[in-house]
Formats: structure tokens, C-alpha cells, sequence
């Protein structure tokens, strides 16, 4: 901001030493005894209060985007609690491997029935 742009801005009515010398202003400064009343600045660093308002949109521009890519990335590497993975995977060996026996897909019996302890036909 230009040091004329700030002069004029503390002379308007209402401001600066002219609103305490009239007994108004606010209770920071003026007739209170607090001095000339002047508006809050941003700190002076790295060039000034424009350049501050940059460096704040960068900063939060490059924050928000890195939040994006890390957040993304850690949803994509979560393990597969569901197991869905797996069970496709699964399913599809156990396809080839029926496949490649000639047996169908799927078999009535789940189990042998030569195997399993039946009771005796009454």
C-alpha cells in the first residue's frame, strides 16, 4: 500500500487524532488516553502486507492440495478389511482349477457324501 494511500485513509473524519481531540472515538484510543487511534496492519515481513496476503493464499493453497494427494493416497493403500480382493482372487483359482480337472463349477455335494457320518436309513 502507498504511504499517501495510508495518509489519506487516517485523515478521513471519524479517525486518527481528530476523533480523540473531539472527545469520540473508541475505547482504545482518542479521549480515553490511549493516543491517536490508528487502523490494525499485517506485520511487515517478506515485502509487505500484499505479499503477506500471497504468501497466506499460497500456504494454504499448497496445504489443502497436499491434503488432497496424501489423504487420496492413504485411502487407496487401506487394507482390504472385506476381504473382497482376496475372495475374487480366490474364486477365480478355484475356477481354473475346476476348470482344468473338467468338473463343473458347482458341485451339489459341498462335501462327500462318502465321507460324512450319516445316521441309518430307518
Amino acid at each position: 500500500m502507498a504511504a499517501g494511500a495510508r495518509a489519506a485513509r487516517r485523515d478521513r473524519p471519524g479517525r486518527g487524532v481528530t476523533a480523540g481531540a473531539a472527545g469520540g472515538g473508541s475505547p482504545r484510543g482518542g479521549a480515553n488516553g490511549g493516543g491517536p487511534e490508528e487502523e490494525p496492519r499485517l506485520p511487515r515481513l517478506f515485502g509487505g502486507a500484499d505479499a503477506d496476503v500471497l504468501n497466506m493464499r499460497a500456504v494454504f493453497f499448497t496445504g489443502v492440495s497436499v491434503a488432497i494427494v496424501l489423504g487420496t493416497v492413504f485411502l487407496h493403500y487401506l487394507p482390504d478389511y472385506g476381504l473382497q480382493q482376496w475372495a475374487r482372487r480366490e474364486a477365480e483359482l478355484q475356477i481354473r482349477e475346476r476348470e482344468s480337472r473338467g468338473l463343473p463349477l458347482l458341485d451339489p455335494n459341498y462335501y462327500d457324501p462318502a465321507r460324512l457320518a450319516l445316521p441309518p436309513p430307518e
